[in-house]
């Protein structure tokens, strides 16, 4: 039996949930970004192809709040700081694009604060 490369399964599972999650202008795509140390987030509108918000763990506001950068709890930090962002622009419904990654830990961490903090999936 061969293994498929974990590039190819990643690329895969990326393309499904892409064909289905398309940001417009009244409901822009929350786009999420995991490496193994940080974690980014933007608010995209792909008709127009420009980002309306964006926040990471590497941005020195953030610095003070988050003690390390690729956890769940730097994730929560993350999903409040990106719905604040995305109201002060005046965005307060998103499609959710967790991109290849599954919906649990870091990706899941960030969902539900951004949702407590007021932006509505």
């Amino acid at each position: 039996m061969k293994l498929k490369p974990l590039q190819s399964t990643k690329q895969r599972r990326k393309y499904h949930v892409r064909k289905k999650v398309s940001g417009t202008p009244e409901r822009p795509r929350l786009s999420v970004f995991r490496s193994n140390r940080h974690i980014y987030a933007q608010v995209i509108d792909d008709i127009a192809g420009v980002t309306l918000a964006s926040v990471s763990t590497k941005s020195k506001a953030l610095s003070g709040q988050i003690e390390k950068a690729g956890n769940k709890e730097a994730a929560s930090v993350i999903g409040e700081a990106i719905a604040k962002a995305a109201l002060g622009v005046g965005i307060k419904c998103v499609s959710f694009d967790r991109g290849p990654y599954r919906y649990h830990g870091r990706c899941k961490a960030l969902a539900d604060a951004a949702r407590k903090t007021g932006l509505v999936f």
